[in-house]
């Protein structure tokens, strides 16, 4: 079993969007990622999880994606949109 901790957590309006968002970004980078929501209910709150081993690549993924702000995330999502 993996020993698997939280690399993001949100419980905002749009927590399920912005989650899959991460899990999608870090399953690109070829991180093994794992969703976790308890319900569908938006009090609480989702998760994208990976092994421990994983973790200090996981934040420094999002931490690139966090600096090259919304703009890049737009870029990017339209360039893998064209390849397809």
């Amino acid at each position: 079993a993996f020993d698997l901790v939280t690399v993001f957590s949100s419980d905002r309006h749009d927590a399920e969007s912005e989650t899959l968002a991460v899990k999608g970004m870090l399953d690109a980078a070829g991180l093994e990622t794992f969703l976790q929501s308890s319900t569908p209910y938006p009090v609480l709150p989702w998760e994208v999880k990976v092994p421990r081993s994983q973790l200090e690549d996981a934040r420094a993924i999002l931490a690139a994606a966090r600096a090259a702000g919304p703009e890049a995330a737009a870029e990017a999502a339209a360039g893998s949109e064209a390849e397809v």
